[in-house]
């Protein structure tokens, strides 16, 4: 994956780009990802991921681009690159150029040819999209269940530097080919994890996918939690959540395939869409 980034660093470098941010140590989720397009107000971000399969050298690798206000570019967009991808026959690139991708901060450089210096800078993984979640969620509240002899929980880092779980709770931290297996958070790739909250020792478990935006939830004993139904609690606590205290609900999605358990008393006076 490092070397991905640093290639891309050559070539926006020597293509005329100014200014690029990269989340440290090349790691950045798909949500932070979005936070941070929109938080400096970005032209637009860069996402490398190998989706739900694994990665590495020897596994999948995919490139996705999201516009400006943070979300994924339109087909439209994606179709005129395409179609430039077809015609180019050369590249411009900076060989040399090599950032530490591990430094949080600004690095600047002076390039030949180019009036501004060329900036890179790296930052925290997490902050941002930390930022963004305390004005969601209460952080209080929650820190209160997931303390030392509180709720045990079994999830990733978030939770033991903010809500302030046993540093315990943070386990298989990233690796850059995923250990060769599939990051997709479901019953049987997070087997691991289903077996330990079975056990009992822990109240609730969640693994996450390869780029953050999708996860599998587990309560005592090995409940599972089906996504749809995840959704539904949120939706029927909908008011005990800070930020739809202020900004209020405009309505409630569900898709084709997901059950109807999304259909709260709230759903009764407010609109619920259906994805086909």
């Amino acid at each position: 994956m490092e070397e991905a980034v640093q290639l891309i660093v050559r070539i926006a470098a020597a293509n005329g780009v100014g200014r690029l941010v990269i989340g440290q140590d090349g790691i950045l989720s798909t949500p932070a990802a979005s936070c941070t397009i929109r938080k400096i107000k970005a032209s637009g971000g860069i996402i490398l991921t190998a989706s739900h399969n694994p990665g590495g050298p020897n596994g999948d690798f995919g490139i996705k681009f999201n516009i400006s206000n943070g979300g994924p570019s339109p087909e439209a967009i994606t179709d005129k690159i395409f179609q430039i991808s077809k015609t180019i026959e050369e590249y411009a690139i900076c060989p040399d150029l090599k950032m530490d991708l591990g430094v949080l901060g600004k690095q600047q450089f002076d390039l030949e040819n180019k009036l501004k210096p060329f900036t890179v800078e790296i930052v925290d993984s997490v902050e941002a999209y930390a930022t963004v979640l305390r004005n969601i969620f209460d952080f209080n509240a929650l820190k209160e269940l997931s303390g030392p002899n509180r709720l045990k929980i079994r999830i990733d880092k978030i939770f033991c530097e903010e809500l302030g779980a046993p540093a315990n709770s943070a386990v298989n931290c990233v690796l850059e080919d995923f250990g060769g297996h599939h990051p997709d958070p479901n019953l049987t790739y997070a087997a691991d994890l289903v077996e330990t909250m079975k056990s009992g020792g822990h109240d609730f478990g969640a693994a996450l996918d390869g780029d953050g935006d999708q996860n599998t939830i587990l309560g005592k004993h090995g409940l599972f939690v089906n996504p749809s139904d995840s959704v539904a609690v949120i939706a029927a606590n909908i008011f005990s959540i800070p930020y739809f205290q202020h900004t209020g609900v405009r309505g409630f999605v569900r898709s084709m395939m997901s059950p109807k358990s999304i259909r709260t008393p709230w759903s009764r006076w407010l609109p619920l869409f259906l994805l086909l």
